[in-house]
């Protein structure tokens, strides 16, 4: 199970399709062969960068055994079971942990523009789902629409011992998490805080105390190295492998078009089958695929020597 000392790289894994937009299970088991040799820590299923609004309840099922099945129990992992409705929401959870997830994220409702509502919603959450569900909250008030102040994070935390896990993606949010790892930095009201927005700023949020990284970057040796090189008290070191990746994690955050690129580097990379994302999605022109390579090229080169 996740729990408040978690950390490395969760990776938010992505969901294959083939090119007429059919579960690819074949690339799954490709997908999480690929995580665990480089190295992860655990992965997220369902994510939003997993494309979960677009599957069915029964895809949604369907993916998460598979992928719970191919890990079995190697790595703890996640599955996103945010949604409108709670009784959804706890018929997923009670399957997928049955099926052997480590623990639940939950993203909060776009409704929810007061402190009182976000604190009622998680509440409710966690009476439906049960004590012993263990709980990732995800801030991303980019996508969600939902900003969370630091207090009301803290009353949520401090409410609710089966949040253990808080995946931090606020930005700009340095000073948001160094405040977070203050207060729930020692003792029993430690939080596990992975990181996530493409790991853009990975470096900063592990100096400023975080676990690790939640985040689906199309190259999670990088964040598993420079995670492990932190926590190593090789901050420069860290810095210096980071520096090399940053173009291309610069380039696979752009707001709309980042899925399709991180599908894109996969499927070059013989990961996926096919870089498909389901509509309504991004699609790359021949010109971004250009830039792409270009990209590829110049990272290789600048490797050389720093692995």
């Amino acid at each position: 199970m996740i729990h408040r000392k978690s950390n490395g790289v969760f990776i938010i894994a992505a969901t294959p399709f083939t090119m007429d937009g059919a579960l690819d299970l074949t690339s799954t088991d490709r997908m999480v062969d690929f995580y665990l040799d480089m190295g992860v820590s655990g992965m997220t299923i369902l994510g939003i960068m997993g494309e979960a609004p677009k599957l069915t309840s029964e895809e949604s099922l369907t993916f998460a055994r598979h992928v719970l099945a191919r890990v079995n129990g190697r790595v703890p992992v996640v599955v996103g079971v945010s949604g409108p409705g709670l009784d959804n929401m706890k018929r997923l959870t009670d399957e997928v942990m049955s099926a052997g997830a480590a623990g639940v994220m939950v993203a909060p409702m776009p409704s929810l523009n007061t402190d009182t509502k976000q604190k009622g919603y998680y509440a409710q959450v966690c009476k439906t789902l049960g004590a012993d569900v263990p709980i990732c909250l995800q801030d991303y008030p980019q996508t969600t629409g939902v900003t969370f102040s630091i207090e009301t994070l803290l009353d949520i935390f401090a409410a609710h011992d089966q949040i253990v896990m808080l995946k931090h993606e606020d930005w700009p949010g340095l000073t948001k998490l160094s405040r977070i790892r203050e207060a729930t930095g020692e003792g029993d009201r430690r939080l596990s805080i992975l990181t996530g927005n493409s790991a853009l700023f990975l470096p900063q949020e592990m100096q400023r105390g975080a676990d690790g990284a939640m985040t689906g970057f199309a190259y999670p040796e990088m964040m598993v190295q420079v995670v492990a090189r932190h926590l190593a008290g090789d901050v420069d070191g860290a810095e210096d492998l980071f520096d090399a990746y940053l173009p291309m994690v610069r380039y696979e955050q752009q707001l709309g078009l980042g899925l399709a690129i991180r599908k894109e580097v996969l499927h070059r990379r013989g990961i996926l089958g096919s870089p498909k994302v389901r509509a309504p999605g991004p699609a790359l022109t021949d010109l971004d695929k250009a830039e792409l390579t270009r990209l590829t090229k110049r990272l290789e080169a600048r490797l050389v020597g720093l692995i």
